[in-house]
């Protein structure tokens, strides 16, 4: 791994970085750090800052720690006292530089995954902290340039993917007359009131995946689902605003998507196979709104399967044979406790399932999420090379085919895979359950 080491000290150019940083002034930097630790943090922080004994117990967890040849600087805590550490420290007192490497750190070398707070004898949640370093950097004008294109798409389409309203509605109406010569009396209901619930998907779907939407399509009607999909802006779960410390955006993306369903009169959300979509809604923007919970019951996918097969809705007419192992997203898994209803779900469709070690909560992160992937073409090498250690968990279980229901997971696994030339193909539920699944003729 000494190589991937070398190659990560090498320059690299981002845009967004270089010209944001280029704008600063170093009273401009101590205002907005002090006005973020004052105005938008207090105990939690203090706390966590202040109990911090750097005792190392922290590092073994990180996967960027241990495939960058456990070089100190990439353990969670020497990611602390590189950035928000030293801003503490120093009272704001920082230079340009310093925060754009800073928010280099905060954007592509965590993916606040939560996995060292498991091992803190303190609880300390260092996501938190590299989000409040995130936070102060948005401020400053200083993010890195694709995933700021991407909060700017959901400031004006209120979606990830710059999809318009026509597109949207043209992507179900075509996925809905191809599923027709499947299923003659299926439709993709719009803007239905009073449906059992809303459907949402991220906008790679219509964007990328509109096979995903058919597939989801095929399985609600099949399970004679009441549901119904909005016509107008809200029906985009995700929220990478949410991860540019974009707070205001993300909870204007939450609230677009709370009142689709509220309009539509729904009595709850099912979300499409996304974890940090799940983890917008219902964990991060309901509470930016005030709401401790969010307004309407919503679910993951995971659980809406588990409900459909637990139930008979959905009948397996034979077992999916390849071999099969499950990646744990970490924010439906440690985030929301999904691992064991994944698994009966998995094992329900699959008849050859292979655990990777370690798994559940304790699995490792795909690198992908907390917005990295989104962090464009300047940061991959540096991103799939910081995760050695997930192509190695994923290759030890010799298994043909990897399913996780988590859009970035995917994206970053098929990264992973390509560049460590590991044998095996990527799927979501929806792919294994529509394939054996007993259907409608």
């Amino acid at each position: 791994m000494a190589e991937a080491s070398e190659k990560i000290e090498k320059k690299i150019i981002d845009e967004g970085l270089e010209t944001g940083s280029k704008r600063l002034t170093e009273e401009r930097i101590e205002k907005v750090i002090n006005e973020v630790l004052s105005g938008e943090t207090g105990a939690r922080l203090k706390s966590y800052t202040d109990t911090c004994v750097h005792c190392g117990l922290c590092a073994e967890a990180c996967h960027v720690y241990l495939s960058f040849n456990r070089d100190p600087k990439f353990s969670p805590a020497g990611k602390v006292k590189r950035t928000i550490g030293e801003m503490i420290k120093r009272k704001g007192r920082v230079s340009p530089e310093f925060i754009k490497e800073a928010s280099e750190i905060a954007s592509t070398e965590c993916n606040v995954c939560k996995r060292c707070a498991m091992y803190c004898p303190f609880g300390i949640d260092t996501a938190y902290m590299m989000q409040t370093v995130r936070r102060i950097c948005h401020k400053l004008g200083v993010t890195p340039l694709y995933i700021q294109d991407t909060a700017h798409s959901h400031a004006v389409t209120q979606n990830q993917m710059w999809v318009k309203e026509d597109e949207w509605i043209d992507t179900l109406q075509w996925q809905e007359e191809d599923a027709r010569e499947e299923m003659s009396n299926l439709r993709i209901p719009l803007d239905k009131e009073g449906a059992d619930f809303m459907y949402s998907v991220i906008a790679p779907e219509p964007k990328f995946q509109p096979n995903l939407i058919y597939q989801a399509a095929i399985i609600f009607n099949t399970a004679g689902c009441d549901w119904t999909m909005p016509s107008f802006p809200g029906w985009d779960n995700s929220d990478m605003a949410m991860f540019t410390g974009d707070l205001e955006i993300m909870a204007r993306n939450k609230r677009f998507h709370f009142e689709a369903a509220q309009k539509l009169k729904v009595k709850r959300i099912v979300m499409g196979e996304c974890g940090h979509a799940f983890r917008s809604v219902y964990d991060v923007g309901n509470r930016w709104l005030s709401w401790s919970m969010p307004p309407i019951p919503m679910i993951h996918a995971i659980e809406f399967y588990y409900d459909l097969l637990k139930a008979g809705k959905i009948k397996i007419k034979e077992k999916y044979k390849k071999s099969v192992t499950i990646h744990d997203p970490c924010n439906v898994v440690r985030g929301r406790g999904l691992h064991e209803m994944l698994r009966y779900v998995i094992h329900e469709l699959c008849e050859n399932v292979i655990e990777m070690h370690p798994n559940r909560e304790h699995n490792y992160c795909c690198n992908a999420g907390g917005g990295v992937i989104n962090c464009g073409p300047p940061f991959k090498k540096k991103r799939v090379e910081s995760n050695r250690i997930k192509a190695d968990q994923i290759s030890d279980t010799g298994a043909e085919i990897l399913i996780t229901p988590c859009h970035n997971c995917h994206s970053g696994m098929e990264d992973i895979i390509s560049y460590f030339n590991v044998d095996m193909h990527i799927k979501f539920i929806s792919d294994i359950m529509y394939e054996v699944m007993e259907k409608q003729e």
